[in-house]
Order: C-alpha cells, then structure tokens, then sequence
C-alpha cells in the first residue's frame, strides 16, 4: 500500500496587494513565509491565519497563481477622530483617560471592545451597571474611519437592602454603621456610597473583620457576601452571611525575655492590658510597639517582640506571652524616596523613627508607613525593604503619588443665636510641600462676622512639638446683651506629648476688646462703665493639658477627654487675672453599641486681680453649656435697666453637667434620624471686683438651674442638624428661657 503524502507547492514569486502602510517585507515576516519555499497547504492556510491574527488587516486572501502566491490584503484603517455620545454623567475628558485605542494610530477592532467595556466598567463604579456601550466606525476618505463610542448611561441602581445573616450579638443596624455601603436613603441623587461597588465590597469585609475582631471574636469570618439584583432590575440586595464565634478577653498577660542583659520583670511593668480587658489584635500590637521602644531606648540593639498566644477555650481566655529575642543583625542602609514631587524629602523622612546606619525594625517599617498615610498628602504611599548591598542591610523605599491637599470651602450654618451665616474658608494643608498648615477663614452670620488666619507647623526645630499661629478679629452685634462688641486676638502656641495620650500646649495670648454702645440702647449704670472704659488689653501665658483616649483607648467602646487650661493675665496690657477651666467628657457604647451614654462636667473660675472687670471678660453661658436657656440666659443681671431688657452680667464661676443619650427611634435607617435624651444642670455666679453701684443685681449668690429635654438628629445631605427641645424643671424668674434650639451647618 502506498502512504499519501500531502499536497506541497513551491512559488518562485511571492506578490502582495493592497498594502499601503505596511511594506511587503513585513507581510511575509508576519505570514511566516518566503519565495522558493516549498511549503504544503496547511502551510498556505497557517500564513493567512498569522496575518489575520496580527491585527494590521480588516480581510487577507492568499491564491495559488501558477508559481506565484498571491496575497492580498486590506489594512485596517487609522483612527482619525474619537468621540463619545450619549454621556452626560461623564465627561469627554474623563472617557478619553479611560480608552487605549488613539487617534492617528491603526484601528482595532479588539482593542475598541475592550475600550467598550472599559467605559462600561467606569460607569458601573457609579452604580450604573446597566450601562451599555457600543463601538461603531464612521468610513472616512484616504482608509480613515472616526470612532464613535455609543452610551446609554442607564439609571443608578442602588443598594436597596444591606443585611446579615449569621449575627446574633449585634444588630444590622449597627454592623451597616461600620460599612463604607451605605443603603439607599432619602437624598439618594446626593449620595454616592449607596451604589454597588465591588472594591468597596471588599474594603467592607476588611472593616467588618476588624470592627468583630477589635470587640475579641477572634474567630469571626465571613462565610459569603452576595449581591442580588431586585426584580425589577432597579437595585441591589447585599447581604453578608457571617459567622461571629466566642468572645475573648485577655487570660494571663506575662513578659518572658531570651536576652541576659534585658530584665524581663522590669518590662513586665510596662504593660498596660490587664487581664478580662477584652481581646484586641490592636492592644497586642500597641504593647509591643512600648516594648520595643523601651528597648531603643536601653540601647539594645535588634530587640524584638513577639507575642505567643494561649487559647483557654473554657473560660475564653486568651493567654498572652511576649517574648523578647535579639532579631537579624540587619541595618539600614539607606532610605530612598520617589514621587514626591512637591513634598520635601524631610517631611516624609521624620515620619520614620529611625535613619540610616540604625538597626532594621520591620514592626518599625510598617508604623511609619501608616503614619505617611495618615498624612493624607498622598494619593498612593508604599513602603517596602529589599536587600541592601550586602546581606546584612535593606534599602526602604518609599514610592508615593501626590494628591491635592489645598480646600476651599463654603459653608452655611443657621441657629437660633446668630441666624443665618455664610463660611468661606481656604485650607492648604502641606503649605509649600513643608507639612504645614496655612489656613485663612471668613464667617458671618446675623449676629456676627469673623476673620482669621491660622497657621500650623508640626514639626517645630525638627522635633515631635507644634508650633501655632492664630490671628483672629471678630465683631458681634450680640442678640442677648444690650452692645456690641469688637476683638482682636493673636496667638501663638507649642504644643507637644507629655504622655501616650496626653499633649501640653503652651500659648501666649494677646487679646484685645472692647464693648461698644448702640445708639438707640440704654444701658444700665454697671454696662455702662464698662462701654466707657473703651478698649482693654489682656497680655497672657497660659497652659492647656489634654488628655484623651476615646480613640485608641484600652475599651473601643468607651472613652474619656480631660482638659484643664490657665490663663495668667498681666505681662504688661490693662487686665490681670487668672482663668481656670477644666472639662471632663466620658462616652460609652451600651446595648451593643445601639446606645451612646455620655456625661461631661466643666468649671471655671476667674480670679480677677487688676484693670476693669467686664461682662466680655467674665464668663456667660450659652447653650453649648447648658441648654434650655437663651446665650446669657442665667446668671446675675442687672435689672435697673430702662425697658424691659435687663443687662445680663455673667460671672466669675461657673459649673456644669450634662448627661445625655442617643439612641435609634425605629425609623428607616436611610432617613438618618436619631433621637436623644439628657438632662443638663448647671450655676454661673459670683461678681467679685465688680462695682455694682448705681445697679439692681440679682442672682449674684448663684443657684443651680435643672433642666430636661429630647433632641432630634438628622444626618442630611446638606449637613447635621439637631432640635433640641427643653423644659427648665428649676429656674429663676430673671431668667431667659429658650425652650427650642435648632442647629445646621455644612460645607460645600
């Protein structure tokens, strides 16, 4: 039997037609063939399927003529221009950044597809994943064609529904609390995070993760997340299927050190977790950052911390051992710093707590990455090691992308005090690519108008101390007092850490004011002398300690703030006296975290030892004390006043309590109404190194005033607004009540 043998040609003479861009040489390179060639007709067919596939020509055809092989071709055409339409949610300019195909470059057909689909998936980032996009070509002359993107937006379709199954110790209202998703609410057309988005998904299940594992389920996971469309195609149901486990707390919390010249029971004390403090990943990692520090600053090089955990799954506990070892002996080499093009090398460099020539701390590494991060200068910052030029050193490197750090903002604000106000503020955040702040605001409102400029340098003389400049001028035509008045205050300050938590600010200040008479007012004698005695300088030091734990504390759910500041008035200037103030505020999470609890306390007190004791001077309370009451609302007043509008004349002591609650009403989550319980009481009294001749003063001895009510609040569109509405459960007849009090503001 005599085997079949497959067809062979041999072509004396390759011709190829209808190239015009592309030259014959580059047609049989690419068809993978050449004249004399014997080649089969598999062969033939393969040179046609590789010019097909090289994506130059529209048609190929390939023809046996004789001895010679005909090919040929017809390019694709160039893309003379690339338009858009039907888009009106999104710019030309924006669409044009998204396609690869480019006018005055060979068109494909391929490539205009996956542009297609590129645009498509920009719009559905905009919760538009109805969005259609069509390419077409429009032929022109001379093998060009114009490029034609057809788009149908579609509507927004929205998370209708955001909900978990699987979670029994906190509620869907409060776990959606967490999530960057929010669902669908009354300014929907305002609002853009209630549109699915699949990265911001993810980010959800990164936080959720955290927000369980911070409150000690060390075993939480999510088991699926799913989005489902509605029937009528117009929304999404999201739902998070999860699985919450036991709640842990810290067992026994020991420190066991593998180094002889570190003393282990020393470190111990260190240690601020203590054991039934509720398990945290971030307490762990917050109790070897101190550990390590503590060892820098011993001088015990490439210490390191690590932490071994014990399970007690019968009393959920976990025990937790930090052991001391010597890490590598690795150093850093250098630091290298790439696309900053308008921040300053050093801006980024003091962020590191360590430089080059000092031993390699990866847990050090990974702190300063974050804390480039928390500058929010850049729109992306990463910081890796590699290997150095030799094994026992690493190069970091820092690539970063600026953002814009500059705002202007405009602003609206309405209360009952003041009245309608208008914001225009200009914020510049990394002045120069320095890292520091320059800020200049202007606000007026009915009652009041106030110009200022600030100024922040965060790392004064390279060191971890903020320098301040605050310049500010304000006028008032004040609503509750019968005169206006007019200040100027200048004010620089240094303020650094004492403490983990606890900062110091020291401050000069200047201020200068004055109480100024109406023409159509007649005051009382008291108010009177005041106006007469014009302008009164106050030249003062003072000092503000602040301490704060309401984030980052040992109980996320629980937190507390105290301020205590001194005034001490008479470094030259008119005035001399000592103000004292102090604020405690304690808030807690209750009812798994449904509840916020909160309670504060304030006083003051004004020791006044030379110059004109005035009104403006002194202390008057206005609602952010104690609510119920008009600004200047309690405390002494003259009553030997014409008309019926006695001067209110503050005080030179004061406290104060408020305790109040919020909590969730029912309502639909997406309307963003709260509601609040509290009770605030409080005293202002006292008109010591006042001259109160010629007056009628009543309520100079002081009595405390009770006062009850329910808040609404309304997180809108357009900014926070609370109604507070009160009843004065005691009071005195002197007295201004204020029985309602409505707040808004916002930025736009």
């Amino acid at each position: 039997m005599i085997p079949a043998q497959a067809q062979s040609f041999q072509f004396s003479r390759i011709v190829v037609d209808g190239n015009q861009r592309v030259g014959d040489a580059a047609v049989l390179a690419r068809a993978g063939i050449a004249p004399g060639q014997t080649l089969t007709a598999g062969q033939v067919n393969a040179a046609r399927q590789n010019l097909e596939n090289s994506g130059l020509f529209e048609t190929v055809s390939v023809a046996a003529q004789g001895s010679t092989l005909l090919i040929t071709v017809t390019e694709f055409p160039t893309i003379n221009r690339i338009s858009f339409e039907g888009n009106r949610r999104v710019d030309d300019e924006a669409l044009s950044a998204t396609v690869q195909s480019q006018e005055r470059r060979v068109f494909s057909p391929a490539q205009a597809e996956r542009d297609a689909g590129a645009i498509a998936e920009a719009y559905s980032t905009q919760g538009r994943v109805a969005a259609r996009v069509t390419p077409r070509i429009i032929r022109r002359t001379d093998n060009r064609v114009d490029l034609v993107f057809e788009i149908f937006e579609g509507d927004v379709v929205e998370v209708e529904r955001v909900s978990f199954v699987g979670n029994r110790v906190y509620s869907d209202r409060r776990l959606r609390r967490v999530l960057d998703t929010k669902q669908a609410g009354l300014f929907r057309l305002l609002i853009q995070s209630d549109t699915l988005v699949e990265d911001r998904i993810e980010f959800d299940k990164q936080v959720l993760s955290d927000f369980y594992s911070s409150r000690g389920y060390v075993d939480f996971r999510i088991v699926s997340s799913n989005a489902q469309l509605t029937e009528e195609r117009d929304g999404f149901f999201l739902t998070f299927n999860v699985q919450e486990g036991q709640q842990f707390s810290f067992g026994e919390i020991s420190v066991v050190s593998e180094l002889p010249e570190v003393d282990g029971d020393a470190y111990q004390d260190l240690i601020r977790v203590r054991p039934g403090v509720i398990y945290s990943p971030t307490l762990v990692e917050n109790e070897i950052t101190r550990l390590e520090r503590q060892g820098q600053r011993e001088g015990v090089d490439f210490l390191r911390v690590e932490p071994r955990v014990i399970r007690n799954d019968r009393d959920l506990t976990l025990d937790v051992e930090f052991v001391i070892s010597r890490g590598p002996r690795v150093f850093v080499e250098r630091i290298d710093i790439e696309g900053n093009t308008t921040t300053l090398d050093r801006v980024i460099r003091r962020q590191f707590r360590i430089a080059e020539g000092d031993p390699f701390n990866p847990r050090e590494i990974r702190d300063a990455a974050e804390r480039i991060r928390a500058l929010n200068y850049f729109g992306v910052a990463d910081v890796n090691a590699r290997e150095g030029s030799t094994p026992g050193q690493v190069v970091i490197d820092v690539d970063v992308e600026e953002q814009p750090t500059g705002s202007l903002n405009f602003g609206g604000a309405f209360s009952q005090d003041d009245g309608f106000g208008l914001l225009v503020s200009f914020t510049e955040r990394n002045f120069l690519g320095r890292g520091q702040t320059l800020g200049f605001n202007f606000s007026t409102a009915e009652e009041s108008e106030q110009y200022g400029i600030t100024f922040i340098e965060p790392a004064f003389l390279g060191r971890d101390v903020a320098f301040g400049l605050n310049l500010q001028y304000s006028e008032t035509d004040s609503s509750f007092a019968n005169y206006d008045t007019e200040s100027l205050v200048f004010r620089p300050s240094l303020t650094f850490p004492i403490s983990e938590r606890g900062r110091l600010q020291l401050n000069y200040s200047y201020l200068a004011n004055e109480q100024l008479a109406r023409e159509t007012v007649v005051n009382g004698a008291i108010v009177q002398r005041e106006i007469d005695v014009g302008e009164q300088v106050a030249s003062s030091i003072g000092y503000t300690y602040t301490y704060d734990t309401r984030e980052g504390g040992l109980n996320p759910n629980a937190g507390v703030l105290v301020e205590f500041s001194q005034d001490f008035s008479g470094l030259g200037g008119d005035a001399e006296f000592i103000r004292t103030r102090g604020r405690v505020v304690g808030q807690r999470l209750a009812f798994n975290e449904e509840v916020t609890l909160r309670a504060s306390f304030e006083a003051g007190y004004l020791a006044w030892n030379g110059g004109t004791n005035r009104t403006v001077d002194r202390f008057v309370l206005g609602p952010n004390i104690i609510r119920g009451f008009e600004p200047g609302g309690i405390g002494p007043r003259d009553l030997n006043v014409p008309g019926d509008d006695p001067d209110p004349l503050g005080g030179n002591i004061f406290v104060a309590a408020r305790f109040e609650a919020e909590f969730p009403l029912g309502l639909p989550e997406e309307l963003g109404i709260r509601g609040g319980l509290f009770y605030d009481v409080g005293n202002l009294w006292d008109l010591d190194s006042v001259d109160l001749s010629g007056g009628n003063v009543v309520g100079e001895g002081g009595s405390f005033r009770h006062v009850i009510g329910f808040s609404i609040l309304w997180d809108t569109a357009i900014g926070p607004l609370r109604l507070n509405f009160s009843n004065a459960l005691k009071k005195e007849e002197f007295d201004r009540e204020q029985s309602f009090d409505l707040t808004i503001s916002t930025t736009f």
